[in-house]
């Protein structure tokens, strides 16, 4: 067996991870890379491997740094099913036509600005092939094993993370030997609202672990509860500002909606207007809401407080640019929520242009911010920002709201490892940046005894007939 690592290698995007079995193989995500300036570029380079040679597709879940790159996989040759969750599946008809769309748009702008750079005024694949791989996808239940090879069984396990997010249960057979391997995906932070906690997991030969967030524990969900009510009441009515929140179309958007009518039922908020501007966020937002049966007891009931219509905040979805561009001249009262989560595209950087440089305004992250995008130096205390050619002064105030992430933290990884029965032959960490991904390979070793390895953008793993366990 080899295993090749195509990215979220000591990164936390471009997820992407091929599996070699004799002359099967097979990947698990196909994702883009994100933040930085070069990341456009390593999404338009041409794969390390041929698309037509991939056999099928496992994919744990819908965010864009996971499946984004599936259409080029389609344009470039690849032609096998794409495994994954119901769920992930309804999602990923919204999300790859919308990225699809972005990098239409995208090079059409570079077009009309004559870009010097040739290749931007090419999209990284179209719509067409959106709608290509679209047709591609292979709907799995949760829990419910399945064979897409003769040599391989799988199964999914709700990771907690998303809507349809997975961890993946992979079970390979080679020669007269079988391994189990287990991929974690995005595991979501335990005792959180709205989604199932991450399933435990009791065993694997070889495991892959994410550690966005294997260096560090998050806020403490009540005082992060705190924060939120404390900065959102004295924006509104103290300083007469607004409240802008880049969310992720999916999964915050949905999470931040609930905390607003969770603490308005609750009588922490008064009168509210909440304005989710994302087409795409309301879409996943509709989605969400005919998957009642992946939530949690506590969400399905606030779900039939808000159906009751008693006391709910003034939410709006808008969709059109015109709607969108008349919440420019609102100055103070509103909160607005829109994608995307990291500062990077979409209607956000519309409203960070016309609300950064007001000092009554205040910007609430949420999420997880990479390194190179607008999100994360915000985060990191710039006083100035360029947002659309324009020099952007940092005047709202930044508040960086930890405990909301969708992400497992250091101990709720380690606590999900702990699950496990014996430590598996081999442990690969992964989907973190370097810090991160080497303080969860040192926690592992000095908590549980377990040798782990971070590896390298591209290395190969080669595994021999009867090593890393399994059975005969």
């Amino acid at each position: 067996m080899k295993i090749t690592f195509h990215g979220a290698a000591q990164e936390v995007t471009g997820s992407c991870t091929m599996i070699e079995i004799g002359k099967m193989r097979f990947l698990v995500d196909c994702g883009m890379f994100q933040g930085g300036r070069e990341s456009a570029d390593r999404n338009r380079a041409p794969f390390a491997f041929d698309p037509r040679a991939i056999s099928f597709v496992l994919l744990t879940h819908a965010h864009i740094d996971h499946s984004g790159l599936l259409p080029k996989l389609w344009r470039d040759g690849f032609r096998g099913p794409i495994y994954t969750t119901s769920a992930t599946a309804e999602l990923l008809t919204i999300m790859l036509r919308d990225s699809a769309h972005i990098q239409e748009s995208d090079a059409e702008r570079a077009k009309r600005h004559r870009n010097r750079d040739r290749a931007a005024a090419e999209p990284v694949y179209t719509m067409a092939d959106a709608e290509a791989v679209l047709g591609q996808l292979h709907a799995l239940n949760y829990d419910e094993p399945y064979s897409p090879h003769d040599s391989i069984r799988t199964r999914l396990r709700d990771a907690g993370h998303i809507l349809g997010s997975a961890i993946l249960e992979i079970w390979v057979k080679e020669g007269t030997h079988e391994r189990k391997l287990v991929f974690s995906g995005d595991l979501g932070q335990p005792g959180r609202p709205i989604l199932r906690d991450p399933f435990p997991i009791e065993d694997a030969d070889i495991l892959f672990v994410e550690s966005t967030y294997g260096d560090r524990r998050h806020k403490n969900l009540g005082d992060t509860i705190d924060e939120f009510v404390t900065v959102v009441n004295e924006t509104l009515l103290a300083k007469k500002g607004n409240v802008i929140v880049p969310a992720f179309a999916v999964g915050r958007t949905q999470e931040i909606i609930y905390y607003f009518h969770h603490l308005t039922r609750e009588g922490r908020f008064g009168h509210l207007d909440l304005f989710v501007d994302s087409p795409m966020a309301t879409a996943v937002t509709e989605l969400t809401m005919r998957h009642l049966e992946l939530f949690d007891a506590q969400a399905r009931a606030l779900a039939a407080w808000h159906a009751a219509g008693d006391g709910i905040p003034n939410l709006k979805f808008i969709g059109s640019v015109d709607e969108s561009r008349s919440l420019n001249a609102i100055h103070g009262g509103a909160v607005i929520i829109a994608a995307s989560g990291m500062c990077t595209a979409g209607r956000i950087k519309h409203h960070l242009l016309h609300n950064l440089g007001r000092r009554e305004n205040a910007v609430l992250i949420t999420g997880f911010q990479a390194q190179g995008t607008l999100g994360r130096r915000l985060v990191d205390g710039a006083e100035r920002v360029r947002i659309f050619g324009q020099d952007v002064p940092v005047r709202a105030s930044i508040h960086t709201l930890g405990g909301f992430s969708a992400h497992a933290d250091q101990a709720a990884l380690l606590d999900w490892l702990g699950a496990f029965k014996r430590p598996p032959a081999r442990t690969f960490v992964m989907h973190g940046e370097p810090h991160s991904s080497a303080a969860l390979a040192n926690e592992l070793t000095r908590r549980l005894g377990w040798g782990a390895q971070t590896p390298k953008p591209g290395q190969t793993v080669v595994v021999a007939p009867g090593e890393a366990g399994g059975r005969p």
